[in-house]
C-alpha cells in the first residue's frame, strides 16, 4: 500500500506480528534528501528528543523493551560523537517501533506514531500531507471492508435459508422431540462444517473460546460461496433420498 503526500510516495506495510501499520521512514526521508535517505534517518536518531520519544513509545507498547540500554543511548544522545542506526537501536533495546526490512521494498519502517513524528521533524507541512493521505487510505480501506462484510452477511442469509428449509422439509418429522429436531439441524450443519473447515462448530468454539459467534462469521467470501453450493447440493440429496 502506498500513500502520496504532496508528490512523495510512501510505502506502508501491515505487520502481522503486531497487527499495526508501519510506514517507510526511508521514503519519508527522500522528501529531505532523495540521494541519501539513510543519512536523514540517522541524523534524526542522533537527537536527544528523538531518543526520548522513541523510548517513551516503547515503554508504552513494548513490555520487552530494555530500559537500561535505552538510558545509555539517552545519556549519549546529542554529543558530537553520538551516532545511532535503526538496526542498532532495535538490536540493543529490543525495540519494536522501528524495523528494518530487506529485499524488494525494503528499508526502514516505523509504526505510524513514530513515522508522523519523523515527518514533523522533516517539515510540519509535510506531516500534514502525510496524515491527510493516510486518513484517506484508511477511510477507503474501511469502506472496502464494509462492502465485504455486507456481501458475507447476504451470503450467510442464503446459507441459513437453504440449510434450514431443506432440513425442515425432509428430515424433521412430527414424532421428533424439540431436542431431536435441534440435533438434526446441528448434525447437518456440522457435516458441511467438517467438509469445508475441517472441524465442527463445537470444536471451533472450544479452540477459540468464542461462545457468541460462529466460525462461519469469520469465513471468507470465497468460503461462503462454496458453502452455498454445498448446502444446495445437500438439500437436493435430501430431497432425492426422500423421494
Amino acid at each position: 500500500m502506498k500513500l502520496n503526500a504532496n508528490g512523495t510516495e510512501i510505502s506502508i506495510v501491515f505487520d502481522k506480528t503486531f497487527q499495526e501499520d508501519y510506514m517507510s521512514l526511508t521514503d519519508l526521508a527522500r522528501r529531505k534528501n532523495s540521494y541519501e535517505p539513510k543519512d536523514v534517518v540517522k541524523n534524526w536518531m542522533r537527537l536527544r528528543s528523538t531518543i526520548e520519544f522513541l523510548g517513551l513509545w516503547e515503554k508504552l507498547y513494548n513490555p520487552e523493551f530494555k530500559g537500561v540500554e535505552f538510558d545509555t543511548f539517552k545519556n549519549e544522545a546529542g554529543s558530537n560523537s553520538f551516532t545511532l542506526t535503526p538496526q542498532r537501536w532495535a538490536e540493543k533495546t529490543n525495540a519494536i517501533g522501528i524495523v528494518s526490512r530487506s529485499g524488494r521494498g525494503g528499508g526502514t519502517y516505523a509504526h505510524t506514531d513514530i513515522a508522523f513524528e519523523f515527518a514533523s521533524w522533516i517539515s510540519p507541512e509535510f506531516k500534514l500531507y502525510v496524515i491527510k493521505d493516510y486518513q484517506r487510505l484508511k477511510k477507503s480501506e474501511a469502506q472496502r471492508l464494509k462492502t465485504g462484510w455486507d456481501t458475507k452477511r447476504e451470503l450467510s442469509k442464503i446459507n441459513y435459508r437453504i440449510h434450514t428449509d431443506a432440513v425442515k422439509e425432509f428430515l424433521i418429522t412430527p414424532e421428533l422431540t424439540k431436542q431431536e429436531q435441534g440435533y438434526a439441524y446441528a448434525t447437518e450443519a456440522d457435516m458441511l462444517n467438517i467438509a469445508l473447515f475441517g472441524k465442527t462448530a463445537r470444536k471451533w468454539r472450544e479452540e477459540t473460546g468464542n461462545k457468541k459467534l460462529n466460525m462461519r462469521d469469520y469465513a471468507s467470501v470465497e468460503q461462503l460461496i462454496v458453502l452455498v453450493n454445498l448446502e444446495s447440493i445437500n438439500a437436493d440429496n435430501q430431497a432425492g433420498h426422500i423421494i
